[in-house]
């Protein structure tokens, strides 16, 4: 239990081979991603929200989160009063986790890469956390999330900086920003979303916001 089982779990999702792999560990993971979470002091939580916050004044907002998960985020979004969200994730099992907190409007499933079940411009706001990262949703996620977000919309999500260039992500925002429909409005100093992790602890992040100009 506690921080090793947590890492056990990081490293099954991190190397799953595929993403009927990744999902199957997803659904599994669902019954104690929470309280795991909880045991590495995991920030991205605390972090987007401050983001939202300062960003998305309408608490009436139509808010995507990709990648939803337990609806962790979702839930402190909710207290704070934002009232529109909606949550999409790949896992069923997480999905179930989520719809119990009864903190969204909505729920789909659905996987980030592939087409998206939304109407273009249908939100005004995207928020994505821990996503974009090992072996989970690539660049060519942000084509889709673009699409589905309305022109002066923000996006806002974490990126781990060990893929950032690696992975293609800094090329593809590069391109949608030359597009001109994306333009930066803030990027956080690095930080480390699981710095009590025995294994993790050195991973570093950017949670970082844009605008729809497109």
């Amino acid at each position: 239990m506690g921080q090793a089982e947590t890492d056990h779990w990081l490293e099954k999702v991190y190397r799953a081979p595929d993403r009927a792999a990744l999902q199957a560990h997803y659904d599994i993971w669902a019954e104690s991603y929470d309280a795991d979470l909880q045991q590495v002091g995991y920030l991205h939580v605390p972090v987007m929200t401050g983001l939202v916050a300062r960003h998305v004044t309408d608490k009436n907002a139509q808010i995507l989160d990709a990648g939803a998960g337990t609806g962790g985020l979702g839930e402190v979004l909710a207290i704070l009063g934002y009232t529109g969200l909606t949550g999409l994730d790949m896992s069923e099992g997480m999905l179930a986790r989520a719809r119990a907190r009864g903190c969204y409007a909505a729920l789909t499933q659905g996987v980030l890469g592939e087409p998206l079940a939304f109407a273009d411009a249908a939100f005004d706001a995207i928020i994505s956390t821990g996503t974009f990262t090992s072996g989970h949703a690539p660049a060519s996620a942000f084509d889709e999330l673009v699409r589905v977000l309305k022109p002066g919309g923000l996006l806002m999500f974490t990126v781990a900086t060990s893929v950032w260039e690696a992975q293609g992500f800094a090329a593809k925002i590069r391109a949608l920003m030359d597009a001109d429909l994306l333009a930066e409005q803030e990027i956080t100093p690095l930080y480390r979303p699981m710095p009590f992790s025995p294994t993790e602890s050195g991973l570093t992040t950017w949670a970082r916001a844009y605008r729809r100009t497109g």
